[in-house]
């Protein structure tokens, strides 16, 4: 499943071609995806300016001219891509063809301008859902997630805050939406790597008697930012279905320390311990035996 980074990325790529352009039509070639697309999509979206596109979570949120936001979620497989009949790699333009096989493009959104965006996506278990944009906050999506990595928001004061008194351990803690939101697996594996943390350790390590943020908690904020914009820089990772929306793969899984690479010597200069394999969750970690601690 695309994590941040890769949600990131498709934001930055489609943001240039979509915003302030009008809607001037929506096809949609089957009723739904995950779920039923909104009730009067077409209705409530053609004749619309898109005012903004911006990342939440692991979500897309287009800003509509006329007071709703129109949320979009990859799933697993989903992809956007954007076509300009006729024009390939001019500069500021982003022109590409629709994917491999167009059986499954779900959603066009055809642009004033001329510019077509298409969603792909071969499991359909991304969704698109519309609310009024003052209400988003409130919405069941929304209400409860945590604060984003990127933000000045995620300081290891508000970790130890969070951790004090947590059984979890640092892996199932970093993943929960309601604490970090848009932390993924691979993400988290590579940024306790950094940070030198095992994912076996418990969350409240974080926190001190008193509250205050541990050492480690000072080590993981920089690892966990640190590891994000190395991925956003690399275009995310790509696995087996990611694209963005220039239609390239990530290459950030060119640079993975330990994310599936079990029985492999640690990269750390001068530790030589094992990469392992450990399930938390139902979710797979990969972290080193030695250098983690």
């Amino acid at each position: 499943m695309p994590e941040l980074p890769e949600v990131e990325t498709v934001c930055r790529g489609l943001a240039p071609v979509l915003v302030g352009r009008r809607i001037a039509d929506l096809e949609t070639r089957r009723p739904d995806l995950r779920f039923p697309f909104p009730e009067r999509f077409a209705e409530r979206l053609v004749g619309q300016r898109v005012t903004s596109l911006e990342r939440r979570a692991k979500y897309l949120i287009a800003g509509l001219s006329g007071g709703e936001d129109l949320v979009m979620h990859l799933g697993m497989t989903g992809r956007f891509t954007i076509v300009r009949d006729g024009q390939r790699d001019t500069p500021g333009e982003y022109a590409h063809s629709v994917g491999p096989d167009p059986a499954h493009d779900h959603v066009v959104l055809r642009l004033s301008g001329g510019a077509r965006i298409v969603y792909n996506d071969p499991r359909r278990f991304g969704f698109m859902v519309m609310m009024p944009h003052a209400e988003r906050p409130e919405h069941p999506l929304f209400h409860g997630l945590g604060v984003e990595p990127l933000s000045v928001d995620l300081t290891p004061e508000y970790l130890a805050l969070r951790a004090q008194g947590k059984k979890a351990n640092l892996k199932a803690f970093l993943m929960d939406q309601r604490i970090v939101a848009g932390l993924g697996n691979i993400y988290v594996s590579e940024a306790l790597f950094r940070a030198g943390l095992s994912p076996n350790r418990a969350a409240r390590s974080l926190a001190d008697r008193r509250g205050a943020p541990t050492e480690r908690a000072k080590l993981l904020v920089p690892a966990i930012r640190d590891v994000l914009l190395h991925a956003i820089d690399a275009g995310g990772s790509t696995l087996r279905d990611y694209r963005d929306a220039n239609g390239a793969s990530g290459a950030f899984q060119d640079a993975f320390a330990v994310y599936d690479r079990a029985g492999q010597v640690c990269p750390r200069p001068g530790c030589g311990g094992e990469i392992r394999r450990r399930v938390h969750a139902g979710r797979a970690s990969f972290y080193c035996s030695r250098c983690q601690r």
